[in-house]
């Protein structure tokens, strides 16, 4: 069974045997339904670099934002238009779009996903919240929830050297900033995309969950190399148990 730990620390005790400790949760499609706002604040990106709405190219480069989700957006936008200035210049403009549209309410939590979060917190397992998005936006999602002391930790792609997913840098700073577990096994990453699944197992996560409620299908997650499939994140306190016991 999952063992409730005692704080020992500033931060979390070290979990050691092999249960799991550490839990890396995505946002975006995973804990919070943003409603297609990447797709919206895409196109307003778009927009300012030039990009007709309803030309080629900008279907071509809708597309592909589709196809990465889960990415780091500046590592999307460097691919989209090659010249570093360009993507810095339409990811700015993505994330000032995002924010907006943030503010203006069409954000919530996926059904269950706070409760999710705090029963995982009581069992004393270690949550971190991490993203795609620069640290602004996710700033400006978390306030939009309330979440700001939901967890210990939240992570960008800036906060763990400027690399998102699927490299396995976030994840592996999660487990070095929080020292909640001794080993990366004890660790579990759970996404709604490949991209998500790719970073748990370059990460050597002992359980890479992929969820149903954002961008990608089963086959999509299990593909990547996820270890479970869940309907939503709500399902993850149960499933924890069992690898636990």
């Amino acid at each position: 069974m999952v063992r409730e730990l005692t704080a020992v620390t500033a931060h979390t005790a070290t979990r050691t045997g092999s249960g799991i400790g550490l839990v890396v949760l995505d946002m975006a499609g995973t804990t919070v339904a943003d409603g297609g706002l990447v797709e919206q604040a895409f196109s307003a990106a778009a927009r300012e670099l030039g990009v007709e709405p309803d030309s080629a190219d900008h279907a071509e480069k809708l597309d592909y934002v589709r196809a990465t989700m889960g990415e780091s957006k500046i590592s999307v936008f460097r691919h989209l238009f090659g010249d570093e200035v360009l993507a810095q210049r339409a990811n700015v403009a993505f994330e000032k779009a995002y924010g907006e549209l943030v503010d203006g309410g069409l954000i919530a939590p996926i059904p269950g996903a706070r409760e999710a979060v705090e029963e995982l917190k009581s069992a004393g397992l270690t949550v971190v919240l991490s993203t795609g998005f620069a640290r602004v936006t996710q700033d400006a999602i978390l306030d939009a929830l309330g979440w700001r002391d939901l967890v210990e930790l939240t992570l960008c792609p800036a906060d763990a050297g400027g690399r998102g997913r699927p490299y396995p840098d976030m994840v592996l700073s999660a487990f070095l900033r929080t020292g909640a577990v001794d080993g990366v096994q004890q660790v579990a990453v759970v996404g709604d995309t490949a991209y998500d699944m790719k970073s748990g197992v370059r990460a050597g996560a002992g359980v890479v969950a992929g969820v149903l409620t954002g961008a990608h299908d089963a086959e999509a997650l299990r593909g990547a190399g996820a270890t479970h499939v869940l309907g939503s994140v709500a399902e993850l306190p149960s499933i924890l148990r069992g690898v636990d016991e």
